[in-house]
């Protein structure tokens, strides 16, 4: 899964790392646990906001056209 910074942090769980709006987030050797995902990604009780949120893959939309004409 990736993510993406939607509003600017340090992360003191990973050497107070600072990430900017649109930074990828798990830059590094660094793995969060599920706990610490849920924590970024949901309304922070402190500061009223959500710093990460998870980047949906695209499908390309493309149809494969399997006929020949």
């Amino acid at each position: 899964m990736v993510y993406k910074v939607i509003n600017a942090f340090t992360d003191t769980q990973d050497n107070n790392r600072r990430y900017k709006v649109g930074d990828e987030f798990l830059q590094g050797n660094s793995k969060p646990t599920k706990k610490r995902l849920e924590e970024l990604s949901n309304k922070h009780p402190k500061y009223k906001r959500a710093f990460i949120e998870e980047v949906k893959e695209k499908s390309s939309g493309r149809a494969k056209n399997s006929e020949k004409e």
